[in-house]
């Protein structure tokens, strides 16, 4: 894979930064996600037959990491081009393809991913969401927790589990679930962590789905649901990655600037060498997600699985001590509304534990690239 970003990822990066910040902390979600739109971001990774900028998911981290890296990141990216976009684009139909996909690339229609669930947690072997067969439809009952921007969404695509009428055990699955179906009902969880993005419970009771909401084959489910969750990874890393290179700069700046003695503050080893092991960490961590992205967009999924969850392991990491130093570096300043590091002390914390944890993380490498055994 190659290890110097192009001509074409440099002018990306540059423009997409120009973009953040003119709308830097204090932007506005709609009117940033709307421009971005407009200027073929949000789309890059879909396909152009269906209105996109015909990239990967390489492209599409990098308009993540440096709106973040601005301090305006937009958290439905995860989701809605990355996740069910990149799902839809591979495994839906001709139909599914023609209505969604241009719309999620030019900003005009979102959809929200749902997997999580209470009594499940990160075993998405447990999920209990099932789909069961009435004549044509589906009916689709169970519930979900922790699914991002649902009120936005204009749909929602909900992973289930169907029976195998071989085998009879459960089989992942994935539906478009539209925000109105009837029996599709959603509360919003009060969370102390403030965010664009709202967080919600939903409750599906006996929703009928047409039998078109499937997306992809009903056999091939695990393999679907992976392509989208290897995305997930690389653009929470993306997330991680610019979080801690805003918090890092705000540092840098204030360190140069402050002086107490005789010298800026930046000028003292116990400042400059934790602000200089804080960027080390993050960009060794978007070497690793570099790799992800380039092992998914040339389909080698395997790889990519291993590598998404380490850009991820590592970005969070990262992303949490470049938070601490800065606000460290600014002492009481650190905290106020001014410099906009506070709100990330929490905020950091999100990528060590969505959308999954890093306790996982480590069970996936001892298990699957180590080959040690299960203690479960």
């Amino acid at each position: 894979m190659p290890t110097i970003e192009t001509d074409e990822h440099k002018s990306l990066r540059e423009a997409v930064a120009a973009l953040g910040k003119r709308h830097g902390r204090t932007f506005d979600r709609e009117t940033l996600w709307s421009e971005a739109a407009k200027l073929g971001y949000l789309g890059v990774n879909l396909p152009e037959a269906h209105g996109g900028g015909g990239g990967g998911i390489a492209e599409l981290s990098i308009v993540l990491e440096e709106l973040g890296a601005a301090g305006c990141p937009l958290l439905m990216m995860v989701v809605s081009p990355a996740i069910c976009g990149t799902v839809i684009a591979r495994f839906g139909t001709e139909a599914q393809k023609q209505e969604w996909l241009p719309a999620l690339a030019d900003g005009t229609r979102t959809m929200a991913f749902g997997i999580t669930e209470p009594d499940a947690g990160s075993n998405s072997h447990r999920i209990t969401t099932t789909a069961h067969r009435d004549g044509a439809d589906w009916l689709l009952t169970g519930r979900k927790v922790f699914i991002s921007g649902v009120d936005i969404a204009d749909a929602t695509l909900i992973v289930g589990r169907t029976e195998d009428s071989r085998t009879g055990r459960l089989k992942p699955c994935l539906f478009i679930v539209p925000r109105d179906a009837e029996g599709f009902t959603r509360r919003q969880i009060d969370m102390e962590l403030q965010a664009a993005e709202e967080q919600f419970e939903l409750t599906l009771d006996d929703v009928r789905l047409p039998a078109e909401a499937l997306v992809g084959d009903e056999d091939a489910g695990l393999l679907q649901l992976f392509a989208g969750l290897n995305p997930e990874r690389i653009m929470t890393a993306a997330f991680a990655i610019g979080m801690g290179r805003y918090a890092l700069s705000q540092a840098i700046t204030y360190a140069r600037d402050r002086t107490v003695w005789n010298t800026p503050i930046g000028a003292h080893q116990a400042i400059a060498h934790p602000l200089a092991q804080a960027h080390i960490d993050l960009e060794l961590a978007r070497l690793m997600m570099q790799k992800a992205a380039h092992l998914y967009d040339t389909g080698d999924d395997v790889a990519a699985g291993e590598a998404a969850n380490m850009a991820k392991y590592a970005a969070g990491e990262a992303c949490v001590k470049a938070v601490d130093q800065a606000v460290h570096t600014l002492g009481g300043n650190g905290l106020t509304r001014e410099f906009g590091l506070a709100s990330l002390i929490t905020a950091a914390r999100v990528a060590r534990i969505a959308p999954v944890s890093r306790e996982m993380i480590l069970n996936y490498v001892s298990h699957q690239t180590l080959g040690l055994p299960k203690s479960y």
